[in-house]
């Protein structure tokens, strides 16, 4: 089986991922977007299909004000039971909650809070138990990875807080996950932060509560010293075992725009390693502790294919799957037609951190061609490349008075210029592409 990196492009950070039966099902970060928590279903790892969010209702998230980069954090999903539980952190309420569901095809629970502090919670269950992490602070102030048991129909507390561990020494310890493999506990968190100095680290133990020795040869997964490389700010993973018996790491990382361009707009998007265990019960993981394009898995016997989806539309996408919008929308300014999109413009803008008519797609590649024909009565419309309210580029028809004109917007910080403009001589549509995502035609 050979497969190419990654295997879900586009802004899909902190992947986690469970399985039940033969299907994996995984979920990602959404932030400041809604719905929020992209899930996704495959039956290969390699093939991903998104079949929804964990987070369609207003009541589930608070978004209003919420800036890019705040919103829902990092989450991770477990089956236990009958029920699929999903807990992440809304990072700007400083609230770590869980929701849960019997139909992973169906709506999701009311949040669920937890009284612990910290980011990127995770579940592990055993017994009856149900025990709960983050990073941050334990009850006696010591930072770390902080754990707990709870009543899982309540998300009360039913221990005190505490850490177990706290890291090889990296920066930014984060991202825990808890498994039990071969009667030991392994303990798998990411740090570094999430630029180039992002890694995979862990340690084992024999309970849930450690001690935990560390991986004598941690980070067991990093990119952070391939200079010139592609892939970069790999970390942040969840562990999981195929139908085979076969372990893979399925974690985040970005690709930088040319070998030396250390720039990226993306997003952080998911990538799949294998893993391997030795004799003494340590893992590896890659190729040599690193993430490369493309891994060709001989030992596996899969004649699985990796397919690509090459073209996007309005026809071939569904409207409450692929799209988002910008926090919590005003539905009644959205008609959503199986072909086309029909927006009612308001004085909000894509510059302010409340919800404007936006609904948007995520960019899956570097190149490409994105077109759409435009009209517009009364109002301004078009496309943005859009990364957050300070940096956006915007390609529209805009009226003022009874003229219509083309517009090339740049967004940068305080800096909002009209790079191009045209005349449409009277005429209130066209035709907006943009070629390469860089360069525009009508």
């Amino acid at each position: 089986m050979k497969y190419s990196n990654p295997v879900i492009k586009g802004f899909y950070p902190d992947p986690s991922v469970c399985k039940v039966g033969d299907t994996y099902y995984l979920v990602c970060s959404s932030f400041q977007y809604f719905p929020g928590v992209p899930l996704f279903e495959s039956k290969d790892l390699i093939n991903w299909k998104q079949i929804g969010h964990c987070l369609t209702r207003e009541s589930q998230i608070h978004l209003e004000g919420i800036n890019s980069s705040g919103g829902v954090f990092a989450p991770t999903i477990r089956y236990n039971n009958g029920k699929f539980y999903m807990t992440t952190t809304n990072d700007t309420t400083h609230q770590n909650f869980y929701v849960w569901t019997d139909d992973i095809y169906g709506e999701w629970s009311e949040p669920i809070f937890v009284e612990q502090g910290g980011i990127d919670p995770s579940f592990y269950f055993e017994s009856d138990k149900a025990y709960f992490m983050s990073n941050g602070s334990d009850d006696n102030g010591i930072s770390g990875i902080v754990q707990c048991e709870i009543d899982i129909e309540t998300g009360k507390k039913l221990t005190l807080s505490q850490t177990i561990w706290q890291g090889s020494g990296g920066r930014y310890l984060e991202s825990p996950h808890l498994y039990k493999i071969n009667e030991e506990y392994y303990l798998m968190a990411a740090e570094g932060g999430t630029e180039y100095g992002h890694m995979v680290t862990y340690a084992r133990g024999l309970s849930p509560y450690g001690t935990f020795e560390a991986y004598p040869h941690n980070p067991v997964l990093t990119n952070r010293n391939l200079g010139g490389y592609e892939i970069q700010g790999v970390g942040h993973g969840d562990l999981i075992q195929d139908n085979k018996g076969n372990w893979w790491m399925i974690h985040l990382g970005f690709r930088q725009i040319g070998r030396w361009a250390t720039y990226h707009h993306l997003g952080r998007e998911v990538f799949l390693t294998p893993v391997t265990f030795n004799e003494n019960g340590w893992f590896t993981a890659g190729n040599n502790g690193t993430t490369v394009k493309s891994f060709n898995m001989d030992y596996t016997n899969d004649s699985t294919v990796q397919q690509e989806k090459k073209s996007y539309t309005f026809g071939n996408t569904e409207w409450k799957k692929e799209w988002c919008y910008l926090r919590h929308p005003n539905i009644d300014n959205y008609d959503l037609k199986k072909d086309k999109v029909i927006l009612k413009g308001t004085e909000v803008s894509l510059d302010q951190t409340a919800s404007p008519t936006f609904i948007g797609i995520r960019q899956k590649d570097f190149y490409g061609c994105v077109s759409c024909d435009v009209s517009v009565n009364d109002c301004e419309a078009g496309i943005t490349l859009y990364m957050d309210e300070n940096h956006h580029y915007d390609f529209a028809i805009r009226q003022t008075g009874n003229l219509f004109e083309v517009i090339e917007r740049l967004n940068i910080g305080d800096i909002k210029s009209i790079e191009q403009m045209l005349p449409l001589k009277n005429e209130n549509k066209a035709t907006l592409v943009y070629h390469k995502l860089n360069k525009y035609h009508i």
